[in-house]
């Protein structure tokens, strides 16, 4: 046994053993001298001894939740924050039992809190979880407030809650609002028909986050009743209101099916999201995507035999959320990560990953792993902001998203992503738009939307770079806008039929 200093620390190694002959990458050594040590440190801490096949058949969403309260209680996790090793940083250490979705949830708290994620080494294998973190603010900052650092050692050290094994991932129960889950092709226009519908249908939507990819959307709204504030629970009005929505999202394409889905248990938006498109096989190409390769994130797959890993690389640009968003695919495809290296530093993300499934095997064929690199591509895009960014402050009322997407709709502006949020009875709304018809956004467009809107509301965040136009095969892929001025918003002939 030796020791290695590190940027993370002191690692304690219990094995010498050399990296196989012909590592793919250099974090393969890293691997063989943490193994060991890492079942070493379950075993002293309590854990069981297990082979690797006991651990990996450990994995299972039925696995019952009084084993894992006992687990917990003999082994409470240790959460260890240092911002004195790291210069740039804040280190953040998160010992415990593993157990399914465990690094999801680590993630996802992180994530929330709107941290930065710069580096990161985890390792999972003989029972125990050890991850260490190097993260920033949003401006590259360590994270000093001393509310946030408690809100981290509460929400994922020994006080935390139980949650029961990865189901329970980002789930939350609410009787504030009413969630609504839409899924379908995507058109011009669909947000200010769905906006329009639930506006007539005396719904205000509080909060909302929609996603476009590959000729598909996805959207989870919030909505509450407009004259008691409160979640909608009548079943024949909610009936109705699924039924109408999901005529909407039909439209006249009846090639690929259209879901809506109402109801009171609420999942963090973000994931359901990624749950959605997945099932919705928005990672299935066309044959007419003429999006460039090198647009695309790099993203490899091959079985490391010796160990029975598959290592998962990506490179791509990096951008806030994105650890989230790969584990998050990974851990919802059911697959287990036992080792990971994340490097974010510079422009460029890099993460490594080695994997099985859950009943311990690696990728088994071409097309399994064809189909993981194409689920991980997705994922990486879906999030990708592209277009100019605008932000709309404002008292919220009912109607105000469907005011503001017609006016973006009459002005032939596309909108690639949005996220509408209130609180306090105020509107915080973030919207990625583009014109739709190709070209580079006209500075004119965008100064007559901010004077209907008001200046004083509306406000450009970005660079003209970052509005420039992606090549797609048709504009009509977009959710939002792409209707010529010319065009009334009746004549689809949707809302007028179901108002």
């Amino acid at each position: 046994m030796y020791t290695r200093s590190s940027e993370f620390g002191v690692i304690v190694v219990a094995s010498t053993n050399p990296p196989p002959p012909h590592p793919p990458t250099s974090f393969f050594s890293y691997i063989e001298r943490t193994e060991e040590g890492t079942r070493e440190r379950a075993d002293h801490e309590g854990i069981l001894e297990k082979t690797e096949m006991d651990i990996s058949s450990s994995f299972s969403p039925a696995m019952d939740d009084e084993y894992e309260k006992l687990i917990r209680r003999m082994n409470p996790p240790r959460v260890v924050i240092d911002n004195e090793t790291c210069k740039n940083a804040t280190v953040i250490q998160v010992d415990s039992a593993n157990r399914p979705g465990i690094l999801l949830e680590v993630v996802q708290v992180l994530t929330d809190l709107d941290l930065i994620i710069t580096k990161a080494y985890i390792s999972s294998d003989g029972g125990w979880f050890m991850d260490v973190f190097n993260v920033t603010d949003q401006d590259g900052n360590k994270i000093m407030d001393d509310e946030i650092l408690d809100y981290i050692k509460k929400v994922l050290g020994p006080d935390s809650c139980f949650t029961s094994s990865l189901r329970s991932v980002g789930v939350k129960p609410s009787d504030d609002h009413t969630a609504i889950e839409l899924t379908g092709c995507d058109r011009p226009g669909l947000l200010s028909e769905v906006s329009a519908v639930l506006t007539h249908l005396k719904c205000n939507v509080v909060s909302a986050e929609v996603w476009t990819h590959n000729m598909r959307a996805a959207a989870v709204m919030h909505v509450t009743d407009e004259e008691t504030g409160s979640a909608i629970t009548d079943p024949e009005r909610l009936t109705r209101i699924k039924e109408l929505l999901c005529n909407v999202l039909k439209g006249s394409n009846k090639s690929r099916g259209a879901k809506t889905v109402v109801s009171h248990g609420v999942t963090l938006s973000a994931r359901r999201l990624h749950q959605m498109m997945f099932a919705d096989r928005d990672y299935e190409r066309t044959d007419d995507d003429v999006l460039d390769e090198k647009q695309r994130p790099n993203v490899e797959v091959v079985n490391w035999y010796d160990k029975d890993y598959s290592v998962v690389t990506i490179r791509s640009k990096d951008r806030p959320k994105l650890l989230f968003d790969t584990v998050c695919t990974l851990t919802d495809m059911q697959y287990v990560v036992f080792h990971a290296n994340i490097d974010a530093e510079g422009p460029e993300a890099y993460q490594e990953y080695y994997i099985r499934h859950l009943d311990g095997s690696p990728v088994n064929s071409d097309a399994e792993r064809d189909r993981l690199m194409h689920c991980l591509e997705a994922a990486i895009e879906r999030r990708a902001s592209e277009g100019l960014k605008l932000e709309l402050c404002t008292t919220d009322r009912v109607g105000l998203l469907a005011n503001v997407t017609r006016i973006f709709r009459e002005n032939s502006l596309t909108v690639t992503r949005a996220e509408v949020t209130t609180k306090d009875g105020k509107a915080a709304n973030t919207f990625y738009v583009q014109d739709a018809s190709g070209y580079p956004m006209d500075p004119k467009t965008i100064d007559s939307i901010r004077q209907t809107i008001g200046q004083t509301i509306l406000h450009v965040k970005g660079s003209s770079e970052e509005s420039k136009p992606v090549v797609q095969e048709s504009p009509t892929r977009f959710l939002f806008g792409g209707l010529f001025k010319s065009r009334s918003f009746v004549n689809f002939g949707l809302v007028r039929s179901y108002s």
